[in-house]
């Protein structure tokens, strides 16, 4: 291990070998598996106001998704003029393209420290002790297609692991669909829907390739994070703010009219008349509409 990754992978291994230390009355031969756990506990807690205002940046993405669009069409052979207005727009809403990408880039280099610490059979010098530890009768420095292989009780292991990935990225994707409401049929340009779809379970994909410790923090993080974007939201909707994800603001807002106006104000959209007595499409209502002159 060169020098670069020595030092935040010693630290780590110290803090994860401290943890279990503490908590092995309690866990038993569990304990560096639970030691894991709160160790990525502790790294989503250290981010959680990152990913507070992350959210609160989806959440303008969402309300400005349908003018995103519209640019999009409008400007679709002008890709300079395009990035200039979705910048303003973006700027004008206080969001950006890359709103929610920060605490994931901010736990990128846990997972990598996770990796790494259990991919050296040496720490500082010493034995990597953290090796001899299992999870369910597979080491926690154990591969999927390594060792005894799928078919054994550490391919269980893993296999368990991969449906609960699965299961979480489902749920996360149905939370998403729920929560972004009308924007959630704009599909971001360039981007195939296929791709949108897979990306929920790209988490259980990932973990075929990583060590048992590192599955285990993926597992614990994607848990923690369909958690805390249901509990955010809650938090951001019950604000002073009154955020709403299809960009409503308040309960009992007024929404803004196909044509933009806010609706109930008592005007036709432009380019519309009204055939007779009733109610505009606006929300107002008008008189029946006026007839040439007779006679």
């Amino acid at each position: 291990m060169t020098s670069l990754f020595g030092v935040p992978v010693d630290a780590a291994y110290h803090v994860v070998t401290a943890i279990s230390a503490v908590l092995t009355p309690i866990a038993g031969g569990l304990a560096v598996a639970a030691a894991i756990v709160v160790f990525t506990v502790a790294v989503r807690l250290l981010v959680l106001p990152f990913s507070y205002y992350a959210m609160r940046g989806q959440f303008a993405q969402a309300k400005i998704a349908p003018q995103v669009q519209a640019l999009r069409q409008q400007y679709a052979k002008q890709p300079e003029r395009l990035s200039r207005e979705l910048k303003a727009l973006y700027t004008e809403h206080g969001t950006g393209m890359l709103a929610g990408c920060l605490p994931l880039l901010l736990q990128w280099p846990f997972l990598s420290m996770m990796y790494l610490l259990f991919r050296s059979s040496s720490v500082g010098g010493a034995p990597n002790t953290l090796l001899a530890h299992y999870l369910c009768g597979a080491r926690l420095g154990s591969h999927w297609l390594a060792g005894a292989g799928p078919l054994s009780v550490q391919g269980a292991v893993f296999a368990a692991l991969f449906l609960l990935l699965g299961v979480i990225g489902w749920l996360t994707a149905r939370s998403a669909r729920r929560a972004a409401g009308p924007a959630s049929g704009i599909q971001p340009a360039g981007v195939p829907p296929w791709l949108t779809s897979l990306l929920p379970y790209l988490t259980a994909v990932f973990a075929a390739f990583l060590p048992l410790a590192a599955g285990l923090y993926l597992l614990t993080t994607t848990g923690w994070t369909l958690l805390e974007r249901a509990v955010l939201r809650r938090v951001l909707l019950a604000g002073p703010v009154g955020l709403t994800p299809d960009g409503g603001g308040a309960p009992g807002a007024r929404q803004a009219s196909d044509d933009g106006r806010p609706a109930g104000d008592g005007r036709l959209p432009r380019n519309t008349k009204a055939s007779g007595g009733g109610t505009a499409p606006g929300g107002g209502t008008v008189g029946p509409a006026r007839t040439g002159r007779s006679g």
